[in-house]
């Protein structure tokens, strides 16, 4: 019994791997996103399964029946509409009830959207943080943007077409003038990588068609010399809030560093 994870093309059906072909050619059952997407490249690669449902918001009960299948003895592979599973869909909550289950998770390598978006968007890719959709209300989006914009990692991202231009002005506005590239439609006939600054974003994309999936890539804040702006403090309450905030010391501890300093100066 085991729970093979087998990531599928995201566009070119040629990206499909051997080994993922032959696993879903073994395998007893094939966990699918979308039974229909499924069953149309099951069928282009000749092979005939037996197709079990996970998708959200179903996913709970669903891994409850899969698990209790893969402990009966069978073999089970998962996929996604595109890509590799539990990356931002469906399959994190099956892959940890297996887990606790005891039954063998197999991960094929393969196809997914931001390893080759960050690759080719010319942005230092040593350091990278993945942060999948970013939220949708306004407010969330910026607050969500403003803590990772201290960072010096660069920021990958995923985004509908349709939300791709609000997320590109608040980026703009909270992160700054940085370098970004936004890789369209990967492996798939109108693949496109835009690159520009973040200042520049509405001219970079001119006449583009904002359609297919969006992965964009954000230069890591690279100041170097950012430095923490000094603290001021109206009065001596403020500097007791201080210290104990950032070092956890109480007011009296303080009070005797500060009484210590003090009679060191005065001897002097």
């Amino acid at each position: 019994m085991a729970l093979y994870i087998v990531p599928t093309p995201i566009g070119n059906l040629g990206d499909i791997t051997r080994r993922a072909v032959e696993v879903l050619a073994r395998v007893d059952f094939v966990i699918a996103e979308d039974s229909r997407t499924t069953l149309k490249l099951l069928s282009h690669l000749g092979i005939h399964k037996r197709i079990v449902s996970h998708y959200r918001p179903k996913e709970q009960e669903q891994a409850a029946r899969i698990v209790a299948m893969l402990a009966a003895g069978e073999d089970g592979a998962l996929v996604t509409d595109s890509g590799t599973p539990a990356i931002s869909d469906p399959g994190h909550i099956l892959v940890r009830r297996a887990i606790d289950a005891g039954i063998a998770v197999v991960p094929l390598p393969g196809a997914t959207a931001f390893v080759p978006a960050l690759a080719a968007s010319g942005i230092d890719p040593r350091r990278f943080l993945f942060l999948g959709f970013p939220p949708r209300a306004r407010g969330e989006l910026r607050r969500f943007l403003a803590d990772v914009s201290a960072l010096p990692y660069a920021l990958v991202l995923y985004e509908s077409p349709r939300r791709l231009e609000e997320l590109l002005a608040a980026a703009a506005e909270v992160l700054g003038d940085r370098e970004f590239a936004l890789a369209k439609e990967i492996s798939k006939k109108h693949e496109k990588i835009v690159r520009a600054r973040l200042g520049a974003w509405r001219a970079a994309l001119g006449a583009t068609a904002v359609l297919g999936e969006m992965v964009l890539v954000i230069a890591g804040n690279d100041d170097r010399d950012q430095r923490e702006p000094a603290p001021e403090f109206g009065d001596i309450d403020d500097l007791y809030a201080f210290f104990q905030q950032r070092f956890g010391m109480g007011k009296n501890a303080l009070k005797k560093i500060l009484m210590k300093k003090k009679a060191r100066g005065a001897r002097n």
